[in-house]
C-alpha cells in the first residue's frame, strides 16, 4: 500500500490561536476535525501543495512558515506521511472555501476536538512550546525558586524540575513550591516514582530512560490529559517512548556537554536519522541554546532543551 504524502498547516492568528477544519461525513475518517491541508501531488514540494491547498480551502495565502513535525500513521485501509508545517503568517481572511466548517481554538481548547488518530502527535506539537528549560543542579531551593520564577517571567512555557540526586523528601518539597510558581502560567514537569504521580495533578510527568525500560510494556501510566514525557538516547529508547505513547521526548545529547562529559554526542546528522522515524514531538538536548531552533526545526525536531543556556541570570 502506498504512503499518501499529506501536506498540512498548524495555522496559528495573531492573538495565537490555531485554526481547525470539520471534514466532511463523506470524507476518510469523516466528521472529526483536522489541521487544513491536502495531498502532496506528483512534482510538488511540501511548501508548494500546501500554499495551494489552503488557497483552495481557505482563500489565504502563505507568507511565513516552518517545518513542525512529521507524521507517519497506519489505518486499517490507508498509509498517511503527515507533513506538517507551521504557519505563522498569511494574507486573506480564512473561510471553509468548500463548504467545511472552521473554528479558530485556543492550544488548551485543541484538546477538546475529536481528531483522526494520526493528528494525536500534531495536537501535541501545536500545543507545546519550542524551548524546554531544565532546572540547574546544585542550588540552594531559594535561589532555585528565583531563578524559575524569573524564567516564567520571561516567557519559558514548559519547564523540568530536575532531580539529579535521586528522589528526597527535599525534591517534593521543592515540586510544591514549583507548582505554585508554574501555575497558570507554565507546564511543569516532574520526574520520580509513578507512585508519586497521583499527589501533583497538575503537572506532567518525564520519566527517565531506567523507567521507560522499566514501565514501557506496561503503557501509558497516566491519563491523556496530563503530559507525560521521556528521556530517549537512542532507536531503541525511541521505540519504547513510542510504546508507552509518551506525548513527547527529549534525545540526547547532540553535542558535547559540560554535564556528561562521558557521553558520546550523537551529532546531528544521526539524530535527523532518529528523527525521520518517530513520529512524536522531539526537543532536542545537550550542548544547545535558544539560537539552535531553526537547525532543530529544519530537520524535524519541536525545538530545543537546555539547562545553562536556558536559565535566567537571577
Amino acid at each position: 500500500m502506498k504512503r499518501v504524502h499529506v501536506a498540512a498547516a498548524v495555522i496559528r492568528g495573531t492573538d495565537g490561536k490555531i485554526l481547525i477544519a470539520r471534514r466532511a461525513d463523506s470524507q476518510h475518517q469523516g466528521g472529526l476535525w483536522e489541521f487544513p491541508g491536502g495531498k502532496v501531488e506528483a512534482g510538488e514540494s511540501v511548501e508548494m501543495a500546501l500554499g495551494r491547498e489552503l488557497q483552495e480551502e481557505l482563500g489565504i495565502t502563505v507568507e511565513s512558515a516552518r517545518p513542525l513535525i512529521k507524521v507517519q500513521h497506519d489505518y486499517p485501509d490507508k498509509q498517511v506521511l503527515l507533513d506538517v508545517w507551521e504557519v505563522s503568517s498569511f494574507t486573506g481572511q480564512p473561510h471553509g472555501a468548500e463548504g467545511q466548517p472552521l473554528a479558530w481554538v485556543t492550544q488548551r481548547e485543541l484538546a477538546d476536538y475529536e481528531f483522526p488518530a494520526a493528528n494525536e502527535p500534531i495536537v501535541a506539537a501545536a500545543r507545546l512550546p519550542d524551548q524546554y528549560l531544565i532546572t540547574p543542579d546544585g542550588l540552594e531551593t531559594p535561589e532555585l525558586l528565583r531563578g524559575l520564577k524569573k524564567a516564567v517571567a520571561d516567557g519559558i512555557k514548559l519547564v523540568q524540575l530536575r532531580a539529579p540526586n535521586g528522589y528526597d523528601p527535599k525534591y517534593r518539597d521543592l515540586a510544591v513550591d514549583a507548582t505554585g510558581l508554574c501555575a497558570g502560567k507554565a507546564q511543569l514537569m516532574l520526574k520520580g516514582p509513578l507512585e508519586w504521580l497521583g499527589d501533583f495533578p497538575s503537572a506532567g510527568w518525564h520519566l527517565t530512560a531506567a523507567q521507560l525500560r522499566k514501565y514501557a510494556a506496561k503503557g501509558r501510566p497516566l491519563s491523556k490529559d496530563r503530559w507525560l514525557a521521556a528521556s530517549c538516547h537512542n532507536a531503541e529508547e525511541l521505540a519504547l517512548a513510542e510504546q508507552m505513547d509518551v506525548d513527547f521526548v527529549t534525545l540526547s545529547p547532540v553535542l558535547p556537554t559540560q554535564t556528561h562529559l562521558e557521553a558520546q554526542p550523537l551529532g546531528w546528522e544521526q539524530v535527523q536519522q532518529l528523527i525521520a522515524g518517530f513520529s512524536k514531538p522531539i526537543f532536542l538536548l545537550g550542548g544547545l541554546g535558544p539560537d539552535d531552533r531553526q537547525q532543530a526545526w529544519a530537520i524535524g525536531a519541536q525545538g530545543v532543551a537546555g539547562i545553562r543556556a536556558f536559565w535566567p541570570q537571577v
